[in-house]
Parts: structure tokens; C-alpha cells; sequence
């Protein structure tokens, strides 16, 4: 049996359904795939697979007849739902981080001007960085002569071998924390780029 058939089918059993009286008095309508609207004291063909409006003695709706779904259809039924949620979730994200950049700032340039304590923040990061490296690079110096102490003596104590590990491992560490950091300047700039994008629009003078 095809779907159409079977459509049809799911229909009859709802009028069946009804008591001899109801069903006697009530009729239906639709609007076919084409526009067109169609009235019947059975449902009519056309209404296939569209939804239907069971109407009583007085032509009033009391009851609509939503079509059954394909398992496609119902999929892609879920899926619009789905985004619709999603869209919304997403619209009212967007509200509050609106909401939030207007209470967080009051200017333009208080805007720029919590740019610049943010890149500032990061230099002095880097700052600090480069004298934790440079630390480091001094100590490697005093493990090498010590190591160069024991050339062709007796071996190196375990301690100091350990301690010339250790402190590569804390260069590249710190190496590796450097390197974050001034990557961070770009994507500080685009956020405050962003950011004062979207308060110049949200401040724009309404025409």
C-alpha cells in the first residue's frame, strides 16, 4: 500500500472514530496543495497529506487533523525545530553580550582605553617571561662550567645532571609561555576590534 493509501486510510479510521450522530452532522475541509480549498462529508482526496478541518453542523472547526509525517519528513520537521532553537539560543546570547558591552563601557575611548590596559597586562607578561629566560639561560651557564669541571675526571654528580635537564625543560616552558603571549596581542586587538564595532553600532544615533 502506497503512503497516499495509507494517508487516506488514517483519515477514514479518525471519522470512523467519531459517534454515528457527529459523524453524520460533520463535514471537512483543507486547502489542497494547489490553493484551492476543498469541502466534503468524507474527506476529500485533495486533502491528502494537508492538514484538515473537521467542521460541525454549523460550520464551525472543531477538531484539525494534522497529516501523518514520512520518516523524512518528520526528520526534517525535527531538524527546523531544532535550528529554530538554536537561532534563538543564539539571538538571545547575542542580547546579552550586547547588554554586557553597553554596561561595561560608556565611550569609545573608555573602550580604547581598556585595549590598551590589556596590551599593556601582556608586555608586562612578556617582560616577565624574558627575565625567567634569561634566569634560566644564567643557570645553564653555571651547570655548563661545572660540567666542564668534571671533563675527563670523574663523572658528573647524578644531581647536576638532573639539574641541566630540569632547567632545558623550564627554558622551553617559558619559551613555549612566550610565545603565547605575543600571540595574544593580535587576538587582543581583535576582540577590542569587535567589541568597538559593535557599541559604535549599538550606540548609532537612530534616523
Amino acid at each position: 500500500m502506497n503512503r497516499s493509501a495509507l494517508s487516506l486510510a488514517a483519515l477514514a479510521a479518525v471519522a470512523l472514530a467519531l459517534p454515528a450522530g457527529e459523524a453524520h452532522a460533520q463535514s471537512y475541509r483543507c486547502v489542497g496543495k494547489d490553493g484551492k480549498k476543498y469541502y466534503g462529508q468524507t474527506i476529500p482526496r485533495a486533502c491528502i497529506g494537508q492538514p484538515v478541518e473537521q467542521l460541525n453542523a454549523q460550520g464551525l472547526v472543531v477538531r484539525r487533523i494534522e497529516p501523518q509525517l514520512s520518516a523524512e519528513e518528520r526528520a526534517a520537521k525535527d531538524a527546523e525545530a531544532q535550528k529554530k532553537r538554536e537561532d534563538a539560543a543564539a539571538a538571545k546570547e547575542e542580547q546579552r553580550r550586547a547588554r554586557a558591552l553597553l554596561a561595561t563601557y560608556t565611550s569609545v575611548k573608555d573602550l580604547e582605553d581598556a585595549r590598551a590596559r590589556a596590551l599593556a597586562e601582556n608586555d608586562k607578561a612578556i617582560i616577565e617571561v624574558d627575565q625567567r629566560i634569561e634566569a634560566i639561560k644564567a643557570r645553564q651557564k653555571k651547570y655548563q662550567r661545572e660540567m666542564e669541571f668534571f671533563a675527563g675526571k670523574n663523572k658528573p654528580p647524578a644531581k647536576l645532571t638532573q639539574d641541566i635537564k630540569d632547567a632545558q625543560v623550564d627554558l622551553e616552558a617559558q619559551e613555549g609561555l612566550r610565545d603565547v603571549k605575543k600571540k595574544e596581542v593580535t587576538a587582543i586587538n581583535a576582540k577590542y576590534d569587535e567589541d568597538k564595532a559593535r557599541y559604535i553600532e549599538l550606540t548609532k544615533p537612530k534616523k
